[in-house]
């Protein structure tokens, strides 16, 4: 195939170039210049989608995969642009673009976000109600359209270091804090998996609305998995009403951890029936902590960019042990 991604290679973009070369497809990306791997044979064409797109000038093929489509209108100019030079896009949005996490299960059809304000651009304040209305863009301009809904994505090259925070910190003696209980649910998906499903869709000129994510599992599952390929532990399991008391913040300062009085289930209960039908592959967990362990010690294992800072989870490692020693007594 002959396709064309648009958007950085920082993290999905990236995989999905390096699947796409490895299965022999022809690439060309679209974007600002800023990240792409200068290892990968591909053409790079530079400019910006927000009002400069001339560097695509006369560029045909075969499909389209957008992984950086945040705004309704950026997004309309691209899809306008190629409509009549491609027949087939992909457009990468996410869960978030679902109105309500209070319940489980939560399948393509739900019901989802819209903007209060239609011209919002606010990418920090709307994000999932802007992913909305850019699907909507991207199904008006094609008919095969397939639109993928990711969840958490993990895997090497993450710039978000949320997955990496936990393999690194199990990486080290002694024992680690974790949030809540064992029965805890998470779900989260390697990015890898994604990168593979996806160009097998747009191989098949598969269309529709799919979530993208992991089979749920728990907390606890994903700490047994931990210990097992690590030298860390044991897990301590704090309280979280002690965490939100002591200004633990959810997903920022540990990551995965929802706390239940937040009553988000449908956020790592999403349904994934969909794409499991049309062939969805998910490695084991315990490949992924390898390949992120052997890729964030390739990269130096440079400071993180989500997680307890190691001080401070001694400090409240030592406060919850004061804790449960005084309610002993």
């Amino acid at each position: 195939m002959k396709l064309l991604i648009l958007g950085g290679t920082q993290f999905l973009g990236r995989h999905l170039v390096e699947a796409a070369l490895n299965a022999g497809h022809q690439v060309t990306l679209f974007n600002r210049g800023q990240t792409a791997p200068r290892r990968f044979d591909v053409t790079t064409l530079i400019g910006d989608r927000d009002g400069d797109l001339g560097a695509l000038g006369r560029w045909e093929g075969d499909a389209v995969i957008d992984t950086s489509g945040y705004v309704p209108r950026v997004v309309k100019d691209s899809v306008t642009r190629l409509k009549s030079r491609v027949s087939h896009y992909t457009f990468v949005s996410s869960i978030s673009v679902y109105e309500d996490f209070s319940r489980a299960n939560v399948t393509e059809s739900f019901s989802r976000i819209t903007l209060a304000n239609p011209h919002s651009e606010n990418i920090n304040e709307d994000y999932g109600g802007l992913k909305a209305a850019s699907e909507d863009v991207v199904r008006q301009g094609f008919e095969e359209a397939l639109v993928v809904r990711p969840g958490l994505l993990v895997g090497p090259y993450d710039p978000t270091d949320r997955f990496t925070y936990w393999v690194r910190r199990w990486s080290h003696p002694g024992p680690v804090l974790v949030p809540g209980d064992p029965s805890a649910p998470i779900q989260w998906i390697d990015v890898r998996d994604v990168a593979d499903w996806i160009l097998r869709q747009v191989a098949d000129r598969v269309a529709g609305t799919y979530n993208l994510t992991g089979i749920p599992g728990t907390l606890g599952q994903l700490m047994e998995v931990l210990e097992s390929e690590t030298p860390g532990g044991p897990a301590v399991w704090v309280d979280e009403e002690f965490l939100l008391e002591h200004e633990v913040r959810e997903w920022l300062d540990l990551p995965l951890w929802i706390a239940r009085k937040t009553n988000w289930p449908g956020f790592v209960g999403v349904n994934i029936d969909r794409a499991i039908a049309r062939g969805l592959r998910l490695r084991p967990w315990a490949q992924t902590i390898f390949d992120i362990r052997k890729w964030d010690r390739m990269r130096g294992s440079p400071p993180l960019r989500s997680g307890l800072m190691l001080d401070r989870e001694q400090d409240l490692l030592a406060a919850w042990k004061r804790h449960v020693d005084a309610n002993k007594n």
